[in-house]
């Protein structure tokens, strides 16, 4: 079963972290949520998080487990926000189990293939050596080399842990990552529909979904609505979590 963090009463809304994240990351719009009368559960995915490692590793088996989340919870008509790689989980979901989902909300990527672009991350997470019981402060000199942008490592750093004293570890799955890196960009099948209210929301300097993809997204969602969170690039509900909370609320709320 996968690991959760579950705030608040009310209607179940269901929270997905991006590749390489947690729930943790979302602790703040989560209780944000909580407060205006949700039950929130953040959820850390497979070889992610406190959640169990698996040498499977793609879209079907991540959005079949929460299904299987759900059911073990008897939850049922979730809202569901997935960022980057979980918006792409949430996507499978939706369109595999339609009568489970109520209102879907997608931050940041489309349903359409993605080209690999994490290998700098993966070069600079793969040289740091363990073994050598390296502090805290030794791997984020390490990965200074490979991942430049502060943010980034920030966020990186948050998964490691302790996993004995004095020794360091990530908590997510290193190595499946690497074998099975090529499952992150998958598309969604072109067959695949959904007739649901849903939310896609895009940083204003981010890629990830164009202007000219919006026809193709409304060909498999066809209730899809579009918002642009100005002055933000992948990582909008961090950048702007303000604006972002109060889209997906108003959106949730009509």
């Amino acid at each position: 079963m996968l690991y959760s963090k579950i705030e608040g009463e009310g209607k179940p809304l269901i929270i997905l972290h991006g590749f390489l994240g947690m729930s943790d990351n979302w602790k703040t719009l989560g209780t944000q949520f909580a407060e205006q009368g949700f039950q929130v559960h953040m959820l850390d995915l497979r070889n992610h998080g406190r959640s169990f490692h698996s040498d499977e590793f793609n879209y079907t088996v991540m959005s079949e487990d929460i299904l299987e989340y759900c059911n073990f919870h008897q939850l049922e008509k979730i809202d569901i926000i997935g960022h980057s790689m979980g918006g792409k989980v949430a996507m499978f979901l939706a369109v595999n189990y339609p009568e489970l989902i109520d209102n879907l909300i997608v931050a940041d990527i489309g349903p359409k293939y993605y080209r690999p672009h994490h290998q700098d991350i993966l070069e600079g997470l793969n040289a740091v050596d363990f073994s050598l019981k390296p502090e805290r402060n030794e791997v984020e000199e390490t990965l200074k080399n490979y991942i430049p942008d502060f943010g980034t490592r920030q966020f990186l750093m948050k998964s490691l842990y302790w996993k004995e004293p004095g020794q360091l570890a990530f908590r997510f799955n290193l190595q499946v990552f690497n074998k099975e890196i090529e499952q992150i960009g998958i598309a969604l099948s072109k067959e695949a529909h959904l007739d649901k209210p849903t939310l896609f929301v895009r940083g204003g300097n981010s890629r990830y979904i164009l202007d000219e993809d919006f026809d193709a997204i409304k060909n498999q969602f066809s209730k899809a609505e579009f918002e642009t969170i100005p002055n933000t690039g992948h990582w909008l509900h961090a950048e702007n979590p303000k604006l972002f909370f109060e889209m997906v609320l108003n959106f949730l709320n009509k």
